[in-house]
Parts: structure tokens; sequence; C-alpha cells
């Protein structure tokens, strides 16, 4: 009877380890997943900002057409990878309009009128701030990711994985090339 005893509170405590386990991955991958939502929210909102400055500038240097077609073709391929869950696609596209939003700073510079209007301003400081929050939602999800990576990788949790559904994630990590200052002539 005894014997009995201890195989069921072994049973039961091998049960709770799983369940334990299991819960531990599925809950560091769905914050993984909730901490790439946040990236792709401040690059929409990035996006979302980029038609205002656009057309206040616009307004100042209407023969500037290049910078805005590219500012335009770059504020569509962030829309559209911000829909899937490409991290490596999600990082090319934030440098593109990255380097789109400098030339687009570097028109404005010749135009001391510009640099002085109240909405340019404004509009400017909201990219400041949303490029700060794009900073910040990288980190955090590459503190999650590597919270999850860690746990995928080690013993005991690596022998849930599979049962869990849960799989190593990619780091969000700048493109090549996009560390270097963008040239702007005119």
């Amino acid at each position: 009877m005894t014997a009995l005893i201890i195989v069921g509170v072994v049973v039961v405590a091998l049960i709770l380890f799983g369940v334990s386990g299991f819960n531990k991955l599925r809950t560091s991958d769905v914050g993984a997943q909730e901490a790439l939502g946040g990236i792709d929210v401040q690059l929409t909102r990035r996006a979302d900002l980029i038609p205002n400055l656009v057309d206040t500038v616009k307004g100042y240097a209407a023969h500037e057409r290049e910078v805005f077609e590219e500012i335009t073709k770059a504020r569509a391929n962030v829309q559209q990878a911000a829909a899937g869950n490409d991290v490596p696609a999600k990082a090319a596209a934030d440098a593109q309009l990255q380097g789109a939003l400098v030339h687009l700073n570097a028109v404005a510079e010749a135009y001391p009128d510009l640099k002085a209007n109240a909405n340019f301003l404004d509009l400017q400081q909201q990219l400041a701030d949303t490029e700060n929050q794009i900073s910040f939602a990288r980190q955090y999800y590459n503190d999650a990711v590597a919270k999850l990576n860690t746990l995928v990788k080690t013993i005991p949790w690596l022998f849930f994985t599979g049962m869990a559904g849960v799989h190593e994630r990619e780091f969000y990590e700048a493109p090549a090339g996009s560390t270097e200052v963008p040239r702007v002539e005119f």
C-alpha cells in the first residue's frame, strides 16, 4: 500500500512538473509574440505620422519628388511587413523607412521657413518620440526572445518544446548596412 502511495505521488509530481514546463514555455512564447506586436504598433504609428510630415514638407519643397516617392514606397513596405511575422522583413522595412526619413529631414534643412513651421516641429517631435518607443519595443522583444530561447535550449524545458509547440525565435536585428549614415546630395 505504501509503495502504491509513493508511485501515485511520483506520478502526480511528474504530471504537475509537465504542466508547469508546458505553461512556462507557452507563457514565454506568448510574451515574445506580444513584444513583436509592440514593434508593429510603433512601426505603424511612425508610418501613420509620415503622410502628415510629407504633406507639410511638400508645401515648401514640391520639386523634391524623388524623396516623396522613396518615403511612400518605404511606408508601404513597413505596413506590409507589420502584417506578417517575418522579423528580418520587419527590420529591413524599418531600416528602409528610417533612411527615407533621413532624406526627408535633409530636404527640410534646406528650407529655413519649414524648420520654423509649428506643424513640422510638432511632427518631428512626434517622430522622435516614436523612434524612442520603437527602440524600447525592439529591446523589449529581444529580451523576451532571449528568455524564451534560454528556456528552449536548457534542460528540463528542452524536453517540453515539442509538446508545447514552442521553438527558438529570431532576434530583431538591424539589417546589414543600416547603421551607415545615408548620403544626401542636392
